[in-house]
This record gives C-alpha cells, structure tokens and sequence, in this order.
C-alpha cells in the first residue's frame, strides 16, 4: 500500500493540474507510442513557442484531474502512453503545431481533447486545425475585396474612355 506522503504527492499533481485545465482553453490528450527522444524535444519545442505546454503524465492522475474539472467522457482516451498538452489562450497556433506534427509522424496522434471546457474529439480538433489562421482569412478577405474595387474602378475607366470618344467624334 502507499504510504501518506506519496499519496499527498499524487493529490498534489492532480490538484496543479487540475488548475491548469481549468484555466487552459485547450487540453490535448495525444499519444507519443513509438516516436523518438529527437522528434518529441523538436515537437515540445513547437508547443513551447506557440505559448503552449507538453506534459507526459500518468493516466490516472490525468484522469482524476479532468474529473476534477467535471469531465469524465474522455476516460477511453487515456489508454496507453498519453501526452497532455495545454494552451492557454490562443489555442490555435499550439492545436496546429501538434496537428502538423502529427500529419508527418505515422504514429502520433490527437486521442482526443478539451476545447474552452466542453470535450472534443480527435475529428473535431483536425478540422478545427486546418482552418486557416486569422491573418490568412484576412489576407483572403482584403483581397477578395481589392479584386472588387479593380473591377470597379477598370468598368469606370471603360465608361470614360468610351465618353472621351463620343465626345471626340
């Protein structure tokens, strides 16, 4: 059996991170099985510079920890070796960043996820990452509308020219 101080220890972790989940608005739930010490410090390092966390910790303390947060409905997710990866406000560059790792690596994937509290499916997070980022959206937006207002302004200069050369005759 274990003694006090372990068990204060474990009550501890799952206290700390329970705190992290929730205050993060993204909790990823992903499996490392057969990726190597190179590829993960490369993928930690992704998350990290997206302002986000990459935790490898135990599936019961996980699991104690979301249930703390009241969400029990990922309890078939933490099967298995299980990285909990965080974010804590914008979620989007840390989701993409694992996401394009996870396309390049055979073995790695989303198991699965909390999304701003609400619990998220592997299929719900892959859409959601491949949505463009807001800067593309808005470049896309500015140019759609550039496009309008050339085609309006060559129409105008169409009018023009062709005023000109009535008047001209």
């Amino acid at each position: 059996m274990a003694s006090e101080k372990i068990i204060k220890q474990k009550e501890e972790e799952v206290k700390k991170l329970a705190e992290k989940m929730k205050s993060a608005s993204l909790v990823l739930l992903t499996d490392y099985r057969g990726i190597n010490v190179a590829d993960v410090t490369n993928l930690r390092k992704s998350v990290r510079s997206a302002n986000g966390e990459y935790c490898v910790i135990k599936n019961n303390i996980t699991r104690r920890a979301l249930k703390e947060c009241g969400i029990e409905d990922l309890n078939d997710a933490l099967v298995g070796p299980t990285a909990v990866i965080i974010a804590d406000e914008n979620y989007l560059p840390v989701l993409k960043a694992v996401y394009s790792y996870a396309k390049t690596t055979d073995f790695y994937k989303i198991k699965a996820g909390v999304l701003e509290g609400k619990s998220t499916t592997a299929e719900e997070l892959t859409v959601l990452a491949q949505l463009p980022s807001r800067e593309e959206l808005i470049a896309k937006l500015a140019g759609c509308l550039l496009a309008n207002v050339s085609k309006l302004a060559a129409t105008l200069d169409a009018v023009r020219v062709k005023k000109e050369s009535e008047e001209a005759k």
